[in-house]
């Protein structure tokens, strides 16, 4: 019930930044769509991303962690844990108290979502520091109060008379009507949440819930241990490696093993390892290299094989058949039928093209080996026979620096929400590191919206990869009625820190009604730290992640909603990476990239034409089949005695696959996904057809449409999660026919084309 959350030869063209003319050299007039300039606000972007600074912090106020005065030291942010338990405990004796009141039963919706809030708040937070805050002590207090109130909520989770006083709540059809639709989806997600968690069971039961909860969630850890552990290396002769490409690396590892007088060991993951993956022309170096990155320990097997057993006996005890029958009921798909639908649609519709591009790439082995008939492709000549190329641009730009991006992204939002990014000072002790950029989002009728935090450079004991943090989500607070919680006088200093934590939180927005607690989010990347005398340049996949992760803090800026379990990204998993993966097509427009000049005021509307990489179709292939082994792997198949993840694997692969399983490899204990996308690994393929149907229909034409940005922002955006997903897909794109969400809808979206038009995308 009570959750948190956290969230990859073309025709010439010209880019000249003075002027932003995108030249075509096929002679066909040119349109051009005035846009807005950049304002003062958007080119200080550039100024405070791309100017080395070793502190922007003002000198005038000092504060502690997003400007909690009382957050200053870790023990603070301990003993705001100690007061936040005191203080829900106090609410969920009052929503107990609930049936003896009705003007209590009609505040009980209202007080979950309060009481999960307050713990979410202190636990989100908590999460951050342990991932970025640089000090150890500040990590040690984080991971205190994380453990503290997660196991508080692990209580409510399983608190049978919480649920059902709920049960009271939505039973009552007098009380239900005067329920919101955000209420009414609310109280459904509580009740959802109870019900996965055995609340429904005899105490026996419910013990065994939560002794196979605890067994999964070792297990996983142990799992993931063992995502990056290999087997033995491989062993690779010298004469195996002439006619290495890569002369300098290629060189040093030939005279290293004529200086040692043995065969080299090459290690899965490592520099050498995907140098001879990609250009050793000697076909038994690559085998040897890909059957050591894909093998498996017999313990790393078995943590698998028990995790995916104990999952299954935890559906069956809440009375469903499978794990993925259980996880799949709250999303898009419903069932594990309709996801095996989908992706049998999309399969179809992806092996036209795999199989084109495995046909060229067995003429190009044909070649290389001088065979009389077409070889087959086999699962280590994927990258040698179609190296990876670097991301590209859909047409040609200057270096692009992080100021300069940032930039665009402002006047982007500014064409279509008319919302801007608007870089502020932060107050001594407000942050937790110097890189960090605090950014205002600001709306052009209600002002400032929420925040965004900016944690972009790489630096030693930051977690690593780029993400999304939400600190805090948006929910209505001028209806808590606090006075109700019942707090005694002698509590009153022992909550202190709390309520002052929550009031920190509170705003009035200008021409709206109400008290709202503003959205914060944190963006976590891993990006080069600024030169001496010039801002970090981005590569284009850089870029894109920027992007990818700024879709997801507008949903949250957006998504602002009066109860915070539906605010923004708290969405069906299957939902929501729509708005992060929509944002990676605007990178494919001309137009939008003009934004990056900010002396533009006019530019070409025509689509930029970049390369394709002729062997996408067939890793979205592989991508599918992935997803389809997941989906088997939550299935009750793996109760039968005789399962075998690997044997599962390898069928799967020689039944559906276009490359042959390889006799001796255990992939499966690699998928690191196993673990924090169990049973809806499909998710991304889904909101990749979604996002690019959405592109295609409503944004491509022109894509700094203020009435197309204002839908999408009305429709899509601002419900959050308090709206079947279904019912915004079917508005946006006008196709009612999807509105039911039922197999045929995902039959549909499995027939819809995955785009391979992002450039940057691998």
């Amino acid at each position: 019930m009570f959750t948190h959350h956290v969230l990859s030869s073309p025709a010439r063209r010209v880019f000249r930044f003075r002027g932003c003319l995108f030249a075509k050299n096929d002679g066909v007039h040119r349109r051009y769509a005035h846009t807005i300039p950049a304002s003062s606000q958007d080119k200080a972007l550039i100024t405070i991303f791309d100017r080395p600074r070793t502190t922007h912090k003002s000198t005038i106020s000092s504060t502690g962690l997003f400007g909690h005065r009382n957050l200053t030291t870790p023990n603070e942010l301990v003993a705001l844990a100690d007061a936040t338990v005191i203080r829900a405990q106090l609410l969920t004796d009052r929503i107990l108290r609930a049936k003896e009141s009705r003007r209590e039963l009609l505040l009980v919706v209202k007080n979950l979502d309060r009481l999960s809030d307050l713990l979410c708040g202190v636990i989100d937070l908590a999460e951050l520091v342990q991932n970025a805050h640089p000090d150890v002590k500040w990590i040690e207090a984080a991971n205190f109060a994380h453990e503290k109130l997660c196991n508080y909520m692990n209580v409510l989770n399983t608190h049978t008379e919480l649920y059902s006083v709920l049960k009271v709540v939505l039973s009552d059809p007098t009380i239900v009507k005067t329920l919101p639709p955000e209420a009414h989806a609310t109280a459904l997600i509580f009740s959802r949440d109870f019900e996965s968690s055995a609340i429904d069971l005899p105490p026996a039961k419910r013990d065994k819930f939560v002794s196979l909860s605890s067994e999964i969630l070792l297990l996983g850890r142990k799992f993931l241990q063992g995502v990056t552990t290999f087997g033995p290396p491989a062993t690779i002769k010298p004469s195996e490696l002439a006619g290495l490409k890569d002369q300098g690396l290629g060189v040093r590892l030939r005279l290293q093993a004529r200086f040692t007088q043995r065969d080299l060991l090459v290690y899965p993951g490592s520099i050498q390892a995907q140098m001879i993956m990609r250009d050793a022309p000697a076909e038994e170096a690559r085998r040897r290299v890909y059957i050591a990155s894909n093998s498996s320990t017999p313990d790393q097997i078995e943590v698998l094989d028990n995790l995916l057993r104990s999952r299954a006996e935890l559906a069956q005890l809440v009375g469903k058949s499978s794990f993925a029958q259980m996880t799949l009921d709250d999303k898009m798909a419903k069932s594990p039928e309709n996801v095996g639908y989908f992706l049998d649609a999309l399969l179809d519709h992806t092996r036209p093209a795999a199989r084109s591009a495995l046909e060229a790439l067995s003429v190009r082995k044909q070649n290389h080996l001088n065979t009389p008939s077409l070889p087959t492709i086999q699962a280590w000549d994927r990258d040698f026979y179609c190296p990876p190329e670097p991301p590209a641009p859909p047409v040609a730009l200057p270096p692009l620096t992080l100021g300069t991006v940032f930039m665009g992204l402002s006047r982007l939002f500014r064409h279509l929400y008319g919302i801007s990014l608007r870089p502020v000072d932060v107050s001594s002790g407000e942050v937790w590191h110097p890189d960090v950029t605090k950014l205002e989002v600001v709306d052009e009728q209600n002002g400032v919206i929420g925040w965004i935090y900016a944690d972009l450079f790489a630096r030693p004991g930051k977690a690593n990869g780029a993400a999304h943090y939400t600190v805090r989500c948006s929910r209505r607070t001028d209806d808590d009625d606090e006075l109700g919680d019942g707090v005694s006088p002698e509590l009153e200093g022992q909550i202190a820190l709390s309520r002052e934590f929550e009031a920190v939180k509170r705003h009035k927005l200008p021409n709206q009604d109400g008290v709202y607690q503003l959205p914060l989010v944190v963006l976590l990347c891993e990006f080069a730290r600024p030169a001496a005398q010039a801002g970090t340049i981005l590569q284009w996949h850089e870029v894109t992640t920027l992007w990818h992760e700024m879709g997801h803090a507008m949903h949250s800026m957006v998504g602002r909603t009066d109860y915070q379990n539906v605010s923004g990204t708290r969405c069906a998993t299957d939902f929501v990476e729509l708005p992060s993966i929509l944002m990676e097509h605007f990178l494919t427009s001309p137009t939008v990239l003009s934004l990056f000049d900010a002396e533009s005021t006019s530019v070409d509307r025509q689509s930029g034409n970049h390369h394709e990489d002729p062997c996408h179709s067939i890793d979205t292939y592989s991508q599918i089949l992935l997803a389809a082994l997941d989906q088997m792997y939550h299935s009750p198949t793996v109760l039968e005695h005789n399962f075998d993840s690997t044997a599962e694997l390898a069928r799967l692969h020689n039944t559906r696959g276009l490359i042959p399983h390889v006799p001796g490899t255990s992939f499966q204990t690699h998928f690191g996904h196993l673990v924090g996308y169990a049973a809806t690994y499909y998710s991304y393929l889904f909101d990749r057809a979604i996002a690019s149907r959405v592109w295609r229909n409503v944004f491509s034409a022109d894509p700094l449409e203020r009435a197309t940005g204002e839908k999408y922002k009305r429709e899509v955006l601002g419900y959050g999660g308090g709206k079947d997903p279904w019912k915004m897909v079917s508005t946006l794109l006008n196709a009612p026919q999807l509105e039911s969400g039922d197999a045929e809808a995902m039959r549909e979206v499995g027939r819809w084309r995955i785009e391979d038009d992002i450039p940057g995308r691998h």
